[in-house]
């Protein structure tokens, strides 16, 4: 496995392999964990070389505190990078990814104002900043993303069509800690009290699916999860939604189940969590 902090020397190194093998990028900010993992294994299944990148994104993060405390763990990632079989890490500073020059930025319309967007204004304007740029430095021709960031998922699948970037978009489920707790890299700054209590947020999850796979209504689905949610005592609920993942505008009545998708945040012990799950897998 090479790791390269620089953009030269990336590209440097993946030049000579363009047109032979396929590439497959992985872009994430650190603080592995299995579901990362399995994005790894992804890429390595459906490509021939795959490049992961490491980078602590300072333009997606609307609170300085929560860009301060997020996990750092370069040594111990690279080393789960290399067992995974990964090919390439490209893990620049913020001064290589963005020079003090620099005052470009990207505004993603609608689908970056609702949800997450409402709670983190300017949040996926800064994902979509920097996936753009990663694309145009790595050139892969598939990327893997997560499931649990749905959201996310979707915005990038609208940068791609707008931008035009010849690279085609793989999700990835969700990888699950026992309980049913989304995994996240900032799962490892809850204590494990509130562990235990954040794995209502699947519960929830998974009674709203139910009910409205059973003709139930929103509304009644929004109920159950609030009570339960409200159960735990701990646990702060800021959203639950049933949305279109056209546009992840909240909707009112479910008419399209396999493009309905239910998502969910909290934050428990200082620490802000999020899941989904699609209504139809």
């Amino acid at each position: 496995m090479k790791v390269c902090s620089t953009v030269k020397s990336l590209r440097k190194s993946l030049e000579p392999l363009r047109g032979k093998f396929s590439i497959g990028f992985v872009p994430t900010m650190g603080a592995l964990h299995a579901g990362h993992i399995s994005l790894i294994e992804q890429a390595k299944s459906a490509t021939d070389i795959t490049v992961a990148s490491i980078f602590v994104n300072p333009t997606q993060f609307n609170n300085r505190e929560d860009l301060t405390l997020y996990p750092r763990t370069l040594e111990a990632d690279l080393r789960k990078l290399e067992e995974a079989g990964c090919d390439y890490v490209f893990t620049p500073s913020t001064d290589e990814m963005y020079p003090q020059s620099s005052e470009v930025t990207l505004k993603l319309g609608s689908i970056a104002n609702e949800l997450e967007g409402k709670f983190r204004p300017g949040h996926f304007d800064g994902v979509g900043l920097v996936v753009s740029k990663l694309f145009n430095i790595v050139q892969p021709q598939k990327a893997f993303f997560g499931q649990k960031d749905l959201q996310q998922y979707f915005v990038i699948q609208k940068l791609i069509s707008e931008f035009n970037f010849p690279v085609h978009l793989f999700m990835v489920p969700t990888k699950r800690e026992p309980g049913g707790l989304a995994m996240s890299s900032r799962n490892e700054r809850l204590a494990s009290s509130d562990r235990q209590e954040a794995c209502l947020l699947y519960q929830a999850l998974q009674k709203a699916q139910q009910l409205l796979l059973q003709e139930h209504s929103i509304e009644q689905a929004k109920k159950e999860v609030k009570e339960l949610i409200a159960s735990s005592g701990r646990l702060q609920l800021e959203y639950f939604e049933v949305v279109s993942t056209a546009d992840f505008k909240p909707l009112k009545k479910v008419e399209n189940k396999q493009s309905t998708a239910l998502c969910i945040a909290a934050e428990i012990g200082g620490v802000r969590l999020i899941d989904n799950l699609l209504l139809i897998s």
